[in-house]
C-alpha cells in the first residue's frame, strides 16, 4: 500500500510535467506553433494554445464553419487553421496576431458583401477580430456558406 501511495504523486507530477512540455510555443503576437496536420486534432490544439480571449473567439469561429458546412475538412498549416471542401480546396484560414485573430477568406473578393479588410492579393479578404468586437455571425455564416461554395486554394 504504501508503494501505491507514494507513487500515484509521482504520476500527477509527471503528467502534469508532459501536459506543460506538450504546450506549444507562442510565436510573435501570440500566434501558436502547431506541427503540420490534417484533421480536426491538429486545428482543436491550435484553438486550445491561443491565448486568452482568442481561444474564445477561435472556438466560436470553429463551431460555426461546422454547423454552416457539414463535413468541413480542416487542417493546420503555416502555423494556422484551415478549413476547405474536399476536392475544392481551403477557403479560410484563422492567424492569431497580438491584438486580434484575423480570419482569411481566400476568395473574398467574390463574397458579397465583401469582407472588410483589404490584402496584397486582389482575391483575399480580411475579417480582423478585436477582443471586445461583437461578432455578427449571422454575417459571418453567410461568408462562410459563400466561401465554402466557391473554388478553393490548393495549399
Amino acid at each position: 500500500m504504501a508503494d501505491e501511495t507514494s507513487e500515484k504523486p509521482a504520476k500527477v507530477a509527471r503528467k502534469a510535467a508532459e501536459r506543460v512540455a506538450a504546450r506549444p510555443v507562442l510565436l510573435t503576437g501570440g500566434n501558436p506553433q502547431i506541427a503540420k496536420g490534417d484533421g480536426d486534432a491538429p486545428v482543436q490544439a491550435y484553438i486550445a494554445a491561443m491565448p486568452g480571449w482568442k481561444r474564445d473567439v477561435g472556438l466560436r469561429l470553429d463551431a460555426l464553419i461546422v454547423r454552416t458546412v457539414p463535413g468541413v475538412r480542416k487542417a493546420v498549416k503555416w502555423n494556422s487553421p484551415l478549413y476547405g471542401v474536399e476536392g475544392q480546396g481551403w477557403f479560410l484560414g484563422v492567424h492569431t496576431f497580438t491584438n486580434y485573430v484575423k480570419v482569411a477568406f481566400f476568395r473574398g473578393a467574390s463574397l458579397r458583401p465583401v469582407p472588410p479588410g483589404a490584402s496584397k492579393t486582389k482575391d483575399t479578404r480580411y475579417l480582423d477580430i478585436h477582443e471586445d468586437d461583437p461578432l455578427d455571425e449571422s454575417q459571418l455564416s453567410a461568408w462562410v456558406k459563400q466561401a465554402s461554395e466557391l473554388p478553393g486554394e490548393r495549399m
